[in-house]
C-alpha cells in the first residue's frame, strides 16, 4: 500500500485525535476531527519522542498546510532564536518534580 492508500485509509477509518507513528521518529499523522464546516483531516505533527518512540508532549508542532511548514521552518532557523532559549532557560527555576503536600517528609518517630 502506497503513502497516499494509507493515510487515505487513516482519514477514513481513524479515531478523531488519534495519532500515528511514522517511520521517522518525532514526526507523526494526527486525524482532525471536523471543525466549523471543515471536513475530518489530517495534520502532521512534529513531537520529540522517548527511548521508545513515544512523543514526550502531550501535543507537538502541527501543521496542514505546505505554506505553514515552509514558515515553521523560517522560524526554527531563526538565528535569535538560540540566544533566546538560553535566556529563558537561565530565567526558568530548574526543573524538577515539585512536591505535592501529602508528598512532603513527615516527621516520623523513631522507635
Amino acid at each position: 500500500m502506497g503513502l497516499e492508500e494509507s493515510l487515505a485509509e487513516f482519514l477514513e477509518d481513524g479515531d478523531d485525535w488519534e495519532r500515528k507513528k511514522t517511520s521517522v521518529d518525532g514526526v507523526f499523522i494526527l486525524k482532525l476531527p471536523e471543525y466549523k464546516g471543515n471536513p475530518p483531516r489530517l495534520a502532521i505533527e512534529l513531537n520529540p519522542t522517548d527511548s521508545s518512540g513515544n512523543p514526550t508532549k502531550k501535543r507537538g508542532l502541527m501543521t496542514f498546510d505546505m505554506r505553514e511548514l515552509e514558515t515553521f521552518r523560517e522560524l526554527i532557523g531563526e538565528e535569535g532564536l538560540d540566544g533566546l532559549m538560553e535566556a529563558i532557560m537561565e530565567v526558568n527555576p530548574e526543573q524538577g518534580k515539585k512536591k505535592r503536600p501529602e508528598e512532603e517528609e513527615e516527621d516520623v518517630i523513631e522507635i
